[in-house]
């Protein structure tokens, strides 16, 4: 077995506990979506996994993305790209061009320079405002206090659809708290979609009512 037959057994392997996960849960597999994380691998590892028919991804950084996506669409039309990492500013114009879904609103000055490009450029992407569950001050994340009011803003101040909210747990807790406290949080809200879950704890955050598991290295195998 080859590198590329690997990678595509694994992803196998996800999907299987994904759908597992589902009806363990008593929920309708086709709810959750698999965001297959691609961050630091290059096309030569990416193609096996769109071969397989795999066509949602999510990476952490604008630059990295605009760098090896573009040349991949050509092949595969029908992508779906996710940013899941930190958006600056500065990277605004270029993530709105690039990617499909930005899960990562977590302030209104970002809030506002999305819903301007996209005005702009005439997209319209699907956007989650992330949380910082465990209030981390190096995270990433809009407090959970704050949400209400973040989210208002971006539907009442900014006409913007907010899909739903992600979160990334504090690495050394129980990610399940967090899990159960986002999905209270959202229905709260009024807010549909929850991405939440990795490689580790995907299963988890499914049976608390995940719709989308961002798995990277269960599928890749380690970083360099």
């Amino acid at each position: 077995m080859n590198q590329g037959q690997a990678t595509q057994a694994r992803l196998k392997a996800i999907l299987a506990r994904i759908e597992a996960a589902a009806h363990g849960s008593a929920r309708d597999p086709a709810g959750v979506q698999l965001v297959t994380v691609s961050k630091t691998f290059g096309a030569d590892d990416i193609v096996p996994v769109l071969e397989a028919g795999q066509r949602v991804f999510g990476e952490n950084r604008v630059q990295e993305a605009k760098g090896k996506w573009p040349a991949l669409r050509e092949r595969f039309a029908d992508i779906a790209l996710h940013l899941i990492g930190p958006l600056q500013s500065n990277k605004v114009r270029d993530a709105v061009a690039l990617f499909d879904a930005i899960q990562t609103i977590d302030r209104v000055k970002i809030a506002d320079a999305v819903a301007e490009e996209m005005a702009r450029a005439g997209r319209r992407l699907k956007l989650f405002v992330q949380v910082n569950t465990g209030d981390e001050a190096q995270k990433a994340g809009i407090a959970v206090g704050e949400t209400e009011a973040l989210l208002r803003h971006c539907r009442e101040g900014l006409g913007l659809s907010v899909e739903g909210l992600m979160c990334i747990p504090p690495f050394e807790e129980d990610p399940a708290p967090h899990f159960v406290a986002l999905a209270r949080l959202a229905a709260d809200l009024g807010v549909g979609s929850l991405s939440m879950g990795m490689s580790g704890d995907f299963e988890t955050a499914i049976r608390q009512g995940a719709t989308h598991v961002r798995v990277g290295s269960a599928i890749f195998g380690s970083r360099g």
